[in-house]
């Protein structure tokens, strides 16, 4: 992968440690540039600071720096809250020790090893200790990790930590479309061009389809949803898939050829980031809620809302015409989601293209662990256009 990899595709790996740890030195270390800056004074890291970055053996990356956790100035404790938020995206923790009584590294450690982030220990700075081994050792006993020794100064331990993040990094490549088509078929894409798709562009979702499609030895041909009758017109046999965006599903369904299998691109993001089973079973709860429920829906990006909007205009439309005026609507965008999710009866999430797959699922995660229903764009939209038994999600 290169420079270009979107971030949601890359790698997050979050620092954490004390002010002054060394967290930031090793960032620059690590990237071989002055990515972070660098300061003897306590919290000079305040907001988290994330940086795209190439790593040699590791390859396209997200580099978290973030500020101390025992930052004890009156902003420490909203920066120890918003290091808590990066948690959620995180996919390797790289903790660092220091020769101090870790007690609060091991609390981190705790929390770390509860949302199943793998976690590489570190003792930072050590070129200034000359009793080196026995603090590892002291902080191996307490933690049950082995820490890495690291000098961003000396350059000890680089390679070893480097070792470490590859052997902790995904090597599992997933697709998009895995099980729904192989090279040679035909797969027509459905891509309405309206007011909230960028001018001259195709949004993210559309382009990462198509460019997997192509990868992957497929014949591709796009549409928009009013040339699609002729666009199935000019193939000489049906194609094997139909993708659409959610929004027209039951005008697609209606022109689909029987013999095609039909998704969505937000059903495969649902697929590709998070628990497409969760998002179907929360999907069949909206037939079962009350006239009076609470729904929160939630978007991965914050951009302008536009006229017909698929978020904050049209899918609540489809909603209360489906359960009535009285039900409750909110929306948030970002990384806006609450902690509390037990108000509401139904969350309805985007298709996330703009989150990697460990920020979806601390989501997921998050709500069904407090017995609230998850569902996503294109299978509520799937529901609510009564055809959700007729759309492949898996």
């Amino acid at each position: 992968m290169t420079h270009s990899t979107p971030h949601s595709e890359r790698t997050n790996i979050t620092l954490l440690g004390r002010c002054n740890s060394g967290k930031s030195s090793l960032i620059n270390a690590l990237t071989g540039q002055a990515t972070a800056i660098v300061s003897e004074q306590a919290g000079t890291t305040t907001d988290p600071v994330i940086k795209a970055m190439e790593i040699t053996g590791v390859g396209a990356c997200i580099l978290i720096d973030t500020a101390g956790f025992d930052d004890n100035t009156a902003l420490g404790t909203e920066r120890t809250a918003k290091t808590r938020k990066m948690l959620e995206r995180t996919d390797i923790a790289i903790l660092l020790f220091t020769n101090a009584e870790p007690s609060e590294e091991l609390k981190w450690l705790e929390e770390l090893r509860r949302r199943s982030i793998p976690t590489i220990a570190v003792l930072s700075q050590c070129d200034r200790y000359a009793n080196k081994q026995a603090v590892a050792g002291e902080i191996e006993a307490q933690s049950g990790l082995k820490p890495i020794c690291i000098s961003a100064h000396t350059g000890e331990g680089l390679e070893e930590l480097r070792a470490a993040i590859i052997k902790f990094a995904s090597s599992e490549e997933r697709l998009l479309t895995e099980g729904f088509c192989n090279a040679g078929d035909t797969v027509l894409l459905v891509m309405p061009q309206d007011e909230q798709a960028p001018k001259g562009r195709l949004i993210k979702p559309q382009v990462q389809t198509l460019r997997e499609l192509l990868d992957r030895g497929c014949n591709t041909m796009c549409c928009t949803a009013e040339g699609m009758e002729s666009a199935l017109a000019a193939l000489a046999a049906p194609p094997q898939l139909i993708i659409t965006d959610s929004q027209v599903f039951d005008k697609v369904y209606q022109l689909k050829p029987e013999s095609s299998t039909l998704t969505s691109f937000s059903v495969l993001f649902a697929r590709y980031k998070g628990d497409i089973s969760l998002f179907a079973e929360g999907a069949k709860r909206l037939l079962s809620l009350p006239p009076t429920a609470r729904i929160l829906i939630a978007e991965a990006c914050t951009h302008t809302p536009q006229h017909e909007d698929i978020g904050r205009v049209k899918l609540p439309r489809m909603l209360r015409r489906k359960l009535g005026e009285e039900i409750t609507i909110d929306i948030v965008g970002g990384a806006d989601f609450p902690t509390d999710l037990t108000p509401y009866d139904l969350v309805i999430h985007c298709g996330a293209c703009m989150f990697n797959r460990k920020h979806v699922l601390s989501r997921v995660e998050r709500a069904r662990k407090q017995g609230v229903a998850i569902t996503n764009y294109g299978v509520i939209l799937a529901a609510l256009t009564g055809i959700l038994d007729r759309v492949r999600t898996q």
